[in-house]
């Protein structure tokens, strides 16, 4: 990723991101095909994840293979960092889900599906976890910022709250014994609890 205010593309290595994606998407298939073997109701063996779950890893390994090498290589080509490239990536990962059923509409109907999916998630912001943070900023600096955002003078939250209810501001015994004065006309002098006082 180019650092900020950088506006020139800078080259990324397609073949190394395609292997990584590879091996990343082989052991999550690899993952799945264990699960599938584990819960077969017959014994199958171990060497089953391969025999009968070696069509999900291969499948795994080469979508995820695919996406990376295809969206960095469009990337460099392109010389620009976008949503384009990952739709192009999404599409080319598609097409190889599409491949095991070897017929057409099946390869451009899940490649057309996985590249909308694909970059409306990266359009989105890419992330399941929010919005990122800015690495360069401080995160004290941060935090004052929505403090300041959000703070309030006390005046103004009594005004909206009210008094009472363990709430008492300066003179509020004076204000009280107003209150109660003009509602019911005694006069009531507080007392206080200290022996020294």
């Amino acid at each position: 990723m180019a650092p900020k205010g950088d506006d020139q593309y800078h080259a990324q290595d397609a073949i190394g991101a395609g292997v990584h994606g590879a091996l990343v998407g082989g052991g999550a298939g690899l993952f799945l095909a264990a699960l599938q073997n584990s819960m077969q109701r017959t014994h199958v063996g171990a060497w089953g994840v391969f025999t009968r779950g070696g069509g999900a890893v291969a499948t795994f390994s080469a979508m995820t293979g695919i996406y990376e090498f295809s969206r960095i290589a469009a990337a460099n080509l392109r010389e620009k960092e976008d949503h384009y490239n990952h739709a192009i990536g999404g599409f080319l990962a598609g097409a190889v889900l599409g491949l095991r059923t070897g017929r057409m509409p099946p390869i451009l109907g899940y490649g057309a599906f996985t590249a909308v999916a694909v970059t409306a998630f990266e359009y989105a912001g890419g992330s399941l976890a929010g919005w990122k943070k800015d690495p360069e900023e401080d995160e004290y600096e941060r935090k004052e910022r929505l403090r300041m955002n959000r703070r309030r003078p006390v005046e103004e939250t009594l005004a909206e709250v009210g008094e009472g209810r363990s709430i008492r501001p300066p003179g509020y015994e004076e204000r009280r014994r107003l209150r109660l004065k003009e509602k019911y006309g005694v006069d009531i002098n507080t007392v206080s609890a200290d022996p020294n006082a």
